[in-house]
């Protein structure tokens, strides 16, 4: 059956047609290179095989189906110190959280948090994110050139609210297992560590208990 309006050739696709059961919704401007010369109307058999083909190779997705990239600031607790990073279709992908390393003198740098957390709306009004997305996420989506320019903006931000004093030093994302370099802290000395549990209730008992009056006179 004929449909109304269902228009494609080369110089590209009419993103208004109306397509029939054995056709595909095609969402891109331009038709892939292999499939070159199509007539008007509507695709089946070995036409559609090869445009769905050439729809996948070519990442000619409906918009529903491809990640935005839409990269912003998100913060966590402050400004600066996050961004969203919508990799994944539907509004989901990466909360990535920024820290600042001031243990060299004179300098503030990232300190980076592999773990990103999970985005969820990233396309809305309201995003926000939740538990933890796997580290392979985090080390495509530095890849990026524009992701690693959008952490350096705020990076430098951060490290202006947080030490305006110091000279800020960037220092690039990790983008393997291999890169990620474990963090080392001081050791605990006495005074930080928790007294005994047992001790302190010992010590609580002991105070609770009556003292002797010494000025009571005795019972005969």
């Amino acid at each position: 059956m004929p449909v109304a309006g269902a228009s494609l050739g080369p110089a590209g696709v009419n993103q208004g047609s109306l397509i029939g059961k054995d056709s595909v919704a095609v969402a891109c401007q331009t038709v892939p290179a292999g499939v070159p010369h199509l007539r008007p109307g509507l695709l089946g058999g070995t036409a559609l095989a090869t445009l769905a083909i050439g729809l996948g190779l070519t990442g000619c997705l409906p918009a529903h189906l491809r990640p935005s990239w839409a990269i912003y600031p998100l913060e966590r607790h402050q400004r600066h110190d996050g961004i969203a990073v919508v990799s994944q279709p539907d509004g989901y992908g990466l909360h990535i959280w920024i820290e600042t390393d001031t243990t060299t003198p004179g300098l503030c740098q990232p300190r980076w948090i592999v773990d990103a957390a999970r985005l969820f709306n990233g396309n809305g009004t309201g995003p926000f994110s939740s538990g933890l997305a796997p580290r392979q996420e985090f080390f495509a989506a530095v890849a990026r050139a524009d992701v690693r320019r959008a952490l350096r903006q705020q990076s430098q931000a951060l490290c202006l609210e947080r030490a305006p004093r110091r000279s800020f030093r960037w220092q690039e994302p990790p983008r393997s297992p291999q890169e990620v370099k474990a963090e080392s802290f001081p050791l605990l000395e006495e005074s930080d560590l928790l007294s005994d549990p047992a001790a302190v209730q010992e010590q609580e008992d002991q105070l609770l208990k009556p003292s002797p009056n010494p000025a009571a006179p005795k019972q005969r």
